[in-house]
């Protein structure tokens, strides 16, 4: 049995007992490290489709994110390959993230209005968060409404842009479909933005326009950008990176217990489609809403000005400091 595991997924060693383990950097894992392998297990710098995986022994590719938009899922289901991700891993190591940035950059919860976009395990938790820190918090997640889900009251992207003191981006990238959303923050959308607005993407970076993102900066439209994810990464957009106030290096959801998670969900995975023991021991299990959340408490947790400074100085380091990023705690 071979599993070839990405080296940036952490907690591994020794929780697959019996299998031919090849731990590799992602640039490695291709077509020729792959073809005799039972399972891979991922993160997003993988691209899992035909190039990657056609003739190949593999049975499971397990991804440790939420996201899996560099799975050509269609594909692995036609050819018999189990396609399996975290779901809310990292959901509160991003929530923090979000809040420590938006109290850090002015926003008030007892004054202002916050927009979420996507109110799936991530943008739940930051809604959540925002009515028990006393904001009034506004839902625009047009599958969620269609499935009838009473969580929330739902309304259009447009009204949510209208009303919103701050936005902030907890969508999947999706190209297709009834709601794609790549591009969904787009010069048009962009134009029923309330003036002088918070903005913040640490979702997908191709979720939202580069271009229209830095117009709405230069007119004001956007006061301060919170940017965590960006089109092209690793090689980002140098005049969005200046306009920044917050510029981060896709890092929002690296938290030691959302990594502990994700590790965790990757190894089930593979261990239940393979049926193979695995060794989940000392790994974090599901999310426990935290009983006391204070705007002190989210901002001692995490301060992005040292890493904003950092990127901005050197950007060309982006992928280097992602995977050096020391883990935060939620």
């Amino acid at each position: 049995m071979k599993i070839v595991i990405d080296d940036n997924i952490p907690f591994i060693d020794g929780r697959i007992p019996g299998a031919d383990i090849r731990i590799l950097p992602a640039g490695k894992i291709c077509r020729e490290t792959v073809h005799d392998a039972d399972a891979v297990m991922v993160r997003t710098r993988t691209r899992c489709d035909a190039s990657l995986l056609e003739g190949s022994n593999v049975r499971v590719v397990a991804t440790a994110t939420i996201g899996l938009d560099h799975i050509d899922i269609p594909w692995c289901e036609s050819h018999g390959i189990a396609a399996r991700n975290a779901p809310g891993c990292n959901a509160p190591g991003v929530a923090v993230y979000v809040w420590a940035s938006l109290l850090r950059s002015g926003f008030d919860p007892r004054k202002h209005t916050l927009g979420v976009v996507g109110c799936g395990h991530v943008g739940g938790i930051v809604a959540q968060w925002g009515r028990r820190l006393g904001a009034k918090v506004l839902v625009c997640d047009p599958p969620r409404a269609a499935a009838e889900y009473t969580d929330h009251e739902y309304i259009s992207l447009e009204e949510l842009l209208e009303q919103s003191d701050a936005v902030t981006l907890h969508t999947p990238l999706t190209r297709s479909g009834d709601c794609p959303t790549f591009h969904l923050i787009n010069e048009k959308t962009l134009r029923f933005l309330k003036e002088g607005a918070i903005f913040v993407n640490a979702a997908r970076g191709e979720v939202a326009e580069t271009r229209a993102l830095c117009d709405a900066i230069r007119s004001h439209r956007i006061s301060k950008a919170i940017i965590d994810t960006w089109e092209g990464e690793p090689v980002i957009d140098r005049e969005l990176l200046e306009l920044a106030d917050v510029a981060t290096c896709h890092i929002a959801g690296y938290s030691r217990q959302g990594k502990e998670r994700a590790t965790r969900m990757a190894l089930e995975a593979v261990g239940e489609c393979l049926g193979i023991p695995v060794i989940t021991d000392g790994l974090q299990g599901a999310y426990t809403e935290p009983s006391i959340i204070t705007r002190e408490i989210l901002m001692e947790k995490f301060d992005p000005a040292p890493l904003t400074a950092e990127l901005k100085s050197h950007p060309e380091k982006f992928e280097s400091m992602r995977n050096g990023y020391p883990l935060h705690n939620e």
